[in-house]
């Protein structure tokens, strides 16, 4: 199979990269990146210089990048968005455009060049927050940040050529990813490295807000197996099973690094927060899906990984993630 990832370079693109290419070493992969602040070619320096690798730097919003990139691939995984809830309440423009106007411009490529499969990443987030049970993919969207209602934007989109155009469209919405090459702005690395470097760690309220966590790991098997087996025009939830609080993610992160819970800091609230996601990955489950890893287990890989790699974190908290830091969180001390 060729196929094409877009946002390749990310946290979640990379991790599937190097899974499909270790999995099927007969595969082709060309990686389709921006190299926007979060798109890092650190994060694949073990792929680079594989015959069956390449890298393009582009847009998914240039209708003529991506034709090109789209030449003779089978199927298209779409990673690339812009997806971090604080930015998009600072400056929500970038995420219009590339989480919907590019989905459509790739969408307008599968029509073109007939290619045979298109996975959209999305996630948990668009069906906002949930107090009791868990969201099914039948579930209303209900998103409450510009981040997560441009996503659910694009995944109406890709519905939407699925209904008008009978495009072999599939969307995954999977919960909070973590491990190893996440940038430093996301809860779980940005409070590992502040911590290792004894840093304050910024906490929303009262640390009460709850997540499903899954390692990136198991998500990369789970979208593995939604391109192979998944039904065209499905949605297919993508959960860990793993449903902690925010201070209890802190806490674990303190205790694993042997550090002082004074480190915490409390801070004002931010909009929109959603209070609970949970969701119901039983229609992954009946494809064959199980995850690999338990949370304890990982949450351990997770540290130890940015303990033996400051190497990289440290160059990727440049000064554009110093000036998010200080709009983001400007009463903690960076």
């Amino acid at each position: 199979m060729k196929l094409l990832v877009t946002g390749g370079a990310g946290f979640i693109g990379s991790n599937f990269i190097r899974h499909i290419l270790n999995k099927y070493p007969d595969y082709h992969i060309t990686n389709l990146d921006k190299l926007t602040y979060a798109g890092n070619l650190d994060n694949l320096k073990d792929i680079d210089g594989r015959p069956n690798y390449r890298f393009l730097r582009g847009d998914i919003c240039d209708a003529k990048t991506v034709s090109e990139a789209v030449q003779g691939v089978d199927a298209i995984v779409n990673f690339a968005a812009e997806t971090h809830v604080d930015r998009s309440i600072l400056e929500p423009g970038s995420f219009i455009q590339t989480d919907i106007y590019g989905t459509y411009v790739l969408l307008e490529a599968v029509k073109a060049h007939g290619i045979q499969r298109y996975i959209q990443i999305s996630t948990d987030e668009v069906y906002g927050s949930i107090e009791q049970g868990s969201f099914t993919e039948a579930s209303p969207v209900m998103p409450s940040s510009p981040y997560s209602a441009s996503k659910a934007g694009s995944d109406m989109l890709v519905h939407s050529y699925w209904k008008t155009f009978h495009l072999p469209v599939i969307i995954t919405r999977s919960s909070n990813n973590y491990g190893p090459y996440q940038y430093p702005e996301k809860l779980i690395p940005l409070f590992i490295t502040n911590v290792l470097e004894d840093r304050p760690l910024p906490l929303y309220g009262d640390g009460l807000n709850v997540r499903d966590w899954i390692y990136v790991t198991d998500n990369c098997a789970a979208i593995d197996l939604v391109l192979h087996r998944g039904k065209e025009g499905e949605v297919y939830n993508i959960g860990g099973g793993n449903e902690r609080t925010n201070i209890e993610i802190t806490e674990i992160i303190l205790r694993e690094l042997g550090k002082p819970k004074d480190l915490i800091k409390r801070i004002k609230d931010r909009p929109g927060h959603d209070r609970r996601y949970s969701i119901d990955s039983s229609r992954l489950v009946s494809l064959g899906f199980e995850p690999q890893y338990g949370f304890e287990e990982a949450m351990q890989n997770t540290v130890r990984w940015y303990r033996e790699n400051e190497w990289w974190w440290k160059k990727v908290k440049s000064e554009d993630f110093k000036r998010f830091y200080k709009k983001a969180y400007g009463e903690v001390e960076w």
